[in-house]
């Protein structure tokens, strides 16, 4: 397929609504972003990589985390378009919260929209026109997220950018592996970007999980990735409710 393909007649993006039978699911804070959990498949088993996205929205995932590395941004390389698509086609409606660890990002977000991508995050550092970007995004149908590296400002997130955009991402180790150290001096980054963005989804990414989760989402993330921490745990349901909770009791401090 050639880059921007078509994707005539497709609808956007719609946000599972996952059945919980054991009603484990906090209740979001009114007037706040509602917590997603989105599991990052980097620390899934790639052998079985349906089955392993399917196994993590039954236990409670609303997005499937999709880091895709084009071993130039960054030295690794993983999935891209046609592995999207293969999972898009296996698990219809599914939101692939897609994280574009690429250089030239622009090149890109065709392919990603026509292999179903729900949600397309660059990175600030590989794009000097990020607003066009953001629209050329849109006008697939998709979100649009804008993701900041360790050593990138949160002032790099401008209020224009911010407000075009449907997602900011803090990432909290380097971009390019998975399974490194969180880095907490990128925490108040978050506390910055929900101070000017109060109503925006805001994630982090990187070494998080039940022990280092709760400082981001008192920072004011709503949105967490987790890989190694739900992935390999014996029971990842629980892992999912226990990062959800960290997010639904720091809103309610924070609206107290």
């Amino acid at each position: 397929m050639r880059n921007g393909g078509s994707t005539k007649g497709r609808r956007p993006p719609v946000e599972r609504s996952v059945f919980n039978p054991l009603n484990l699911s906090p209740t979001p804070q009114d007037n706040m972003p509602r917590p997603i959990i989105s599991p990052s498949v980097l620390a899934s088993d790639f052998g079985q990589l349906t089955i392993e996205c399917k196994r993590m929205i039954n236990g409670g995932a609303e997005w499937l985390h999709m880091d895709v590395m084009d071993g130039h941004f960054v030295p690794n390389i993983t999935i891209g378009p046609p592995v999207l698509s293969c999972v898009a086609r296996s698990i219809p409606g599914i939101f692939m919260d897609c994280h574009m660890m690429v250089e030239h990002p622009e090149k890109w977000v065709g392919d990603i929209a026509a292999a179903g991508g729900s949600l397309y995050c660059f990175h600030i550092e590989a794009t000097s026109d990020p607003l066009s970007l953001i629209k050329a995004i849109h006008d697939k149908n998709m979100k649009a997220g804008v993701a900041i590296s360790p050593d990138t400002p949160s002032a790099a997130i401008t209020g224009e950018i911010g407000a075009a955009a449907d997602m900011l991402l803090v990432m909290t180790v380097y971009p390019g592996r998975g399974g490194q150290k969180f880095l907490d001096r990128c925490v108040p980054k978050v506390a910055e970007l929900r101070a000017r963005f109060p109503d925006k989804d805001i994630e982090v990414d990187g070494g998080v999980g039940p022990k280092t989760v709760h400082s981001c989402a008192e920072a004011g993330s709503n949105v967490i990735v987790a890989g190694t921490a739900i992935f390999h745990a014996d029971n990842p349901e629980e892992v999912i409710t226990a990062l959800k909770n960290a997010v639904v009791t720091a809103q309610t401090n924070r609206s107290a």
